[in-house]
């Protein structure tokens, strides 16, 4: 999470950097202001004087940077007048600065953040400043790039990543943030130029903000769903024909090109990034959930392989003059993996709702598509089931690593299929009942199974959303980046040191940020002015309305 500050420059050397009492002569500090009274002796001052605690001196000091943060004035000094009146109104404004502290802790309340700590004494400008930098979208941070070096294929699932998810290892934390911004930039490019017109040529590869500058794109990738809708459907509505296009831009390949990249990694990363549901077909095709059985299979195995027909419709269904995306993706496979033949290889799928469906059936394919297939592994975010334990089992016997990122409170990954864990199935089946199971999974229509091993988050762990957040937020991208980057382990707390920014969850998912972050207690740091993202005017967020499949 990032934060960069914006205090003023004049207010930070009065911040001291250890305890100690500033000594004010003739003026007084910004921070602790200090009143002159010349007809008061110093004897008189300690008798009358209240005893000031560490605490007292921090709820001022907090008051009085509230006041440089808003850009007010500095207060001129404050001349006591000798009697009660200067007294009276001494110890009115002691209460005063004190009932302010107090109100801007408690409006804070960073005994959440930080509960084993006294919040009195981590409200220290240095605090202030981190808060504010976590906040903030000016200055990116990430977890830091360790070399991966031999070490790259259990990174990459060989193990299964055994001994690296609880607790989240430092290295594979930040690859899978790093993955999942490559979704990212998929959704960026679709909802930056939505419609698919006859000029698109698929053999030309988009234009793509990727997040990693050593990656470089080359292959655009297509889905086309084979369903359509009436033509009078587009006459209604003719500025939105995008939504109801039978073929639209899905996703990329791209391959790490940056020798320093290839050596920090250990080998030539090959990634295929696809993004979730955007239109209308997309999301009908998300309804036919309907397990079949897959090309070039026997009907009489048992625990045939069978995946939803939805999904599957929008991997090998092609358009008139775009080809299928499980053509598209394997051809650029072959390509890739001749050109760099003789090189450490490895493939990393990665996608988001639908796109991590899709991305199952792109691994099926692939991990087969040469003689000397590199290694591949999914990184999969909130991702549906696809298939059925046959399915599964196919996945594993092809040596396909699967790593679903999954947060508890996503309905999405819970469904298509039987509202049945993994862990009753495999339990039920050690017990000695896979007989049965398997001839429900051949006869029943939604036996739904998922596959790989999972890492699972958990929103109401996160300090700053609400533990009742939405649907929409527990699906949300973005979001499972945030609760990613804060993850330590299944009995950890949220990591204090996180260092992805809020900015952008904030303005996604504002209404599922605790009042804490948005309210009139911090409207000081004057945030607003950096939430100013471009929004995609086709969809307000990829995840505002998921489908029960997507």
């Amino acid at each position: 999470m990032q934060v960069a500050a914006t205090l003023p420059a004049t207010g930070v050397h009065f911040f001291p950097t250890r305890r100690a009492s500033f000594k004010c002569n003739g003026y007084s500090s910004p921070l602790k202001p200090i009143t002159r009274a010349s007809s008061i002796n110093a004897q008189s001052l300690k008798t009358t004087a209240p005893v000031t605690t560490t605490t007292e001196m921090t709820k001022k000091h907090l008051s009085n940077l509230e006041k440089l943060l808003q850009k007010e004035a500095k207060p001129e000094p404050v001349i006591q007048k000798q009697g009660k009146t200067g007294e009276n109104r001494g110890k009115q404004g002691e209460k005063t600065e004190e009932n302010r502290g107090r109100n801007l802790l408690e409006g804070l309340n960073l005994s959440r953040i930080w509960p084993e700590m006294k919040a009195a004494e981590e409200m220290s400008p240095r605090h202030l400043i981190r808060l504010h930098r976590m906040l903030s979208s000016k200055s990116m941070e990430y977890s830091p790039r360790n070399n991966l070096g031999s070490r790259w294929k259990e990174y990459h699932g060989c193990k299964d990543w055994l001994g690296l998810l609880d607790p989240l290892d430092e290295n594979l934390r930040r690859e899978l943030v790093r993955y999942g911004e490559f979704i990212q930039a998929a959704y960026h490019c679709f909802h930056s130029d939505p419609a698919t017109t006859a000029n698109d040529n698929a053999h030309v590869a988009r234009d793509v903000s990727l997040p990693d500058r050593s990656y470089k794109v080359t292959k655009s990738l297509y889905a086309t769903s084979s369903i359509g809708l009436p033509k009078w459907v587009d006459d209604v509505a003719p500025d939105l024909g995008w939504m109801t296009q039978r073929s639209s831009w899905i996703g990329y390949v791209a391959v790490c090109d940056d020798k320093a990249e290839i050596q920090r990694m250990g080998r030539r990363d090959i990634v295929i990034a696809l993004r979730g549901t955007a239109t209308c077909l997309e999301w009908g095709e998300n309804l036919r959930d309907v397990l079949v059985q897959m090309p070039g299979e026997n009907e009489l195995v048992d625990a045939q392989p069978k995946v939803e027909c939805g999904f599957l419709s929008l991997y090998k269904t092609g358009g008139a003059k775009i080809p299928s995306l499980a053509e598209s993706v394997v051809n650029e496979v072959k390509r890739l993996i001749e050109m760099y033949k003789g090189e450490a290889l490895s493939i990393t799928v990665t996608g988001h709702s639908l796109g991590a469906a899709l991305a199952l059936l792109v691994a099926d394919d692939i991990s087969t598509c040469s003689p000397n297939a590199p290694p591949v592994a999914v990184f999969s975010f909130g991702g549906p089931r696809v298939g059925n334990k046959g399915f599964a089992n196919r996945l594993e016997s092809k040596n396909v690593k699967v790593l679903r990122i999954v947060n508890k409170q996503d309905v999405i990954t819970k469904v298509p299929g039987m509202f049945v864990s993994e862990a009753i199935d495999k339990k039920l089946r050690d017990t000695g009942a896979s007989g049965v199971l398997n001839l429900l999974d051949n006869s029943m229509p939604w036996a739904y199974s998922h596959v790989g091993t999972e890492l699972r988050v958990d929103t109401t762990k996160s300090p700053f959303l609400k533990p009742d957040a939405d649907v929409a937020c527990c699906h949300d991208l973005e979001a499972y980046l945030h609760l990613v980057d804060g993850y330590l382990g299944s009995n950890e707390s949220f990591r204090p040191n996180a260092k992805r920014s809020l900015a952008k969850l904030l303005n996604e998912q504002g209404a599922n940020i605790k009042k804490l972050y948005k309210g009139k207690d911090l409207s000081s740091l004057n945030l607003n002015r950096e939430f100013s993202f471009p929004r995609p005017s086709c969809l307000p967020s990829p995840s505002v309305l998921p489908s029960p499949s997507s």
